[in-house]
């Protein structure tokens, strides 16, 4: 990386409750702390923003009671100051340039349903992004922040692109079908997405041009590393 290169942007969800089953939900830590840390120790800076701006939400079960017993990246990025520092503080994407930004990453959890697949700031962003031919990342439900955006002539981004995501049999299997706003795979279909799909909970990540999309946790290091690709022209 080059003093000159822009930073990343991760734009994370703001939304904290799980539809109406009174159930708290937000950003799944790792899918955040995992990708973070291979573009910083890759050289690059990165900028976190969400729609509401200031301190997101972890996701209940994603932050262990005992951080080192969980990932290593979530415990290091807990008991790191200037990250957290970042994190209680993200900026609100309604306040951001496309053009400060060298490529988007999105993390998942399952808020993301319910904020960034409606932010209309989260949509010009990736828009913006995508139409100048920078990376657009996303894993887990992190693609629901890219079922708004749009190419300059109107069409989905995702549109006659392989995606992945989330999957419905994944969905079904964590008991959220019917409470979630919608179903991720499904949506990405009928936006004309060419879905893939990996083996349930295994790590599958997909790589078309510069949209890079991941389905589950487990896939946040490969999409990461697409990615880092993706910035070094590979």
């Amino acid at each position: 990386m080059t003093a000159t290169t822009l930073p990343v942007l991760m734009i994370v969800t703001s939304h904290a409750q799980l539809g109406a089953t009174g159930k708290s939900t937000g950003l799944w830590a790792e899918e955040l702390t995992t990708p973070y840390y291979a573009l910083v120790d890759a050289g690059y800076a990165v900028v976190l923003a969400s729609p509401l701006g200031g301190e997101p939400p972890f996701a209940p079960g994603s932050v262990k009671d005992h951080p080192e017993e969980g990932e290593a990246s979530v415990a290091r990025f807990l008991a790191d100051a200037h990250s957290m520092a970042q994190f209680k503080q993200t900026r609100k994407t309604a306040d951001l340039n496309a053009a400060d930004f060298s490529a988007v990453f999105l993390p998942g959890g399952h808020g993301t349903m319910w904020d960034t697949a409606t932010d209309s700031a989260t949509a010009r962003l990736v828009g913006e992004l995508f139409a100048a031919g920078k990376p657009v990342a996303a894993v887990c439900h992190g693609p629901a922040g890219l079922v708004q955006a749009r190419r300059p002539d109107g069409q989905s981004i995702v549109a006659g692109k392989r995606v992945n995501a989330f999957t419905n049999a994944e969905e079904t299997a964590a008991g959220w079908m019917e409470v979630v706003p919608f179903h991720l795979e499904s949506k990405l279909r009928d936006l004309c997405g060419l879905f893939e799909a990996g083996p349930l909970w295994g790590a599958y990540a997909v790589r078309d041009g510069h949209l890079i999309t991941g389905q589950n946790p487990a896939s946040s290091a490969l999409v990461a590393q697409h990615l880092i690709d993706a910035l070094q022209g590979q």
